[in-house]
């Protein structure tokens, strides 16, 4: 019967060891570097087709209109509930847009409220049309990622 051999850590295991720590924070830097954010921007879809994309800023200047399948919208810059006489932007210097108007049967769309990050979205399925925001930083306490 043979005696099992002694394994001892050579260098080569050593080499192995830093190249895979080093790998590892690589890969940690490459994931959390923080990169310039984005403008949020306002992207409009009416029967699944872009038609219009903007910063919210730009609603400063007075409403924008879009018709779908016989209903028209009205998108706004977000109101402040704080003082809903001002016509201003939400709190804490965030840009956010609302549909102010529209004359569809439901207005699912004008109860919807104020829209202000990356990914939120109004959808008015009467006149299909779709407004959602992409871009701007992201929030703190997002998900960073989902598995499973």
């Amino acid at each position: 019967m043979r005696p099992s051999p002694k394994l001892h850590p050579t260098a080569w295991d050593a080499l192995v060891v830093l190249c895979v720590a080093a790998l590892a924070v690589a890969l940690a830097l490459f994931q959390w570097r923080g990169g310039t954010a984005q403008a949020l921007t306002a992207v409009v879809s009416v029967d699944g087709a872009e038609v219009d994309r903007f910063p919210p800023e730009d609603l400063l200047e007075g409403p924008r209109t879009y018709t779908g399948s016989g209903y028209m919208l009205e998108v706004a810059l977000g109101i402040d509930y704080e003082d809903p006489e001002r016509n201003a932007p939400p709190p804490s210097g965030k840009s956010g847009l609302r549909v102010a108007l529209s004359d569809c049967p439901t207005q699912d769309c004008v109860h919807t409220g104020t829209i202000t990050r990356d990914g939120q979205s109004i959808v008015c399925l009467p006149a299909r049309i779709v407004i959602r925001l992409e871009g701007g930083a992201p929030a703190p306490d997002a998900v960073d990622a989902v598995l499973g």
